[in-house]
């Protein structure tokens, strides 16, 4: 499974693409298969994305993508050191970001 990332161009923070826009938590990426670069190329031409880029991720026992890399991880769930400033999933408080 492979899923796109990059970075809200307005306030920079971590986007995943859900399919069709743009969200802040990880489990609303959708696999984006061999149509990545084309999706990447289209969105940060438009603007709605900075610097985006696939990468390699598997599905947890519920379904949820899980990046298959430590960095990419911490980019989607954040500090590792305080449990606590963490994004929770599917938090209301954070809202998806349309872009």
């Amino acid at each position: 499974m492979r899923i796109l990332t990059g970075n809200d161009l307005k306030a920079g923070a971590v986007v995943w693409w859900t399919g069709y826009d743009w969200s802040r938590h990880v489990e609303d990426a959708a696999d984006v298969g061999d149509q990545a670069d084309a999706i990447a190329a289209r969105e940060e031409a438009a603007r709605r994305v900075n610097a985006p880029y696939a990468i390699e991720a598997t599905r947890d026992a519920g379904g949820t993508p899980r990046p298959a890399h430590i960095k990419d991880r911490i980019r989607a769930l954040g500090p590792t050191v305080r449990p606590d400033l963490t994004l929770k999933p599917a938090d209301p408080a954070v809202g998806n970001w349309v872009i």
